[in-house]
């Protein structure tokens, strides 16, 4: 799964992907996952819990990485509206590093835009994917509604897109297990 790149420090709530206390993804992982948008809250809710979501994340085969390294922030906030990519990601080496990684889900236009960038594929629709070669493997690219609070709709609603590539991919099963492809 591919990010655009994370906030300003001083709004993580931990050190680790989707910091952001405000962004939705984990939410939408725990609402995927066990029913529960706040499984991935430490109590009291003002923090993610870093373990859980790395355990989850080491037991499913979830990857997650930017789709930049180096950016400026033409504003002082998260929004992607206002991030300047200056070095992208080297696609070619991190997909080296995952040999059996068929399937990239981008979490929003600007993280779907920079990998359209790299690799010259189509630009599936939110919620479709496009097949593509790349580094010398064909790969499924989903592409995503962004989990940003900037994109205000509700979690349940974001989650049924992520269902999809999800299921495909056995980070979830969904409840008849013959509708999950491994």
């Amino acid at each position: 799964m591919l990010g655009s790149f994370p906030p300003q420090r001083h709004r993580w709530s931990m050190e680790f992907f989707y910091p952001n206390l405000q962004n939705d993804m984990w939410r939408i992982v725990g609402h995927l996952a066990t029913g529960d948008k706040n499984h991935f809250l430490e109590p009291g809710g003002k923090r993610f819990d870093k373990a859980r979501i790395e355990a989850f994340c080491r037991e499913r085969g979830l990857a997650l990485y930017d789709t930049a390294v180096e950016v400026i922030r033409l504003k002082d906030n998260a929004s992607d509206d206002f991030l300047q990519v200056v070095r992208e990601v080297d696609l070619a080496a991190l997909l080296a590093r995952i040999p059996e990684c068929r399937t990239i889900v981008v979490t929003g236009g600007k993280a779907a835009a920079t990998l359209r960038a790299l690799t010259g594929c189509d630009e599936p629709a939110v919620g479709t994917c496009t097949s593509f070669a790349f580094a010398g493997r064909e790969l499924t690219l989903w592409r995503m509604p962004s989990s940003s609070r900037a994109y205000p709709r509700p979690v349940e609603w974001k989650a049924e897109f992520y269902r999809k590539p999800f299921a495909a991919s056995g980070i979830i099963t969904l409840p008849n297990a013959d509708e999950t492809v491994r």
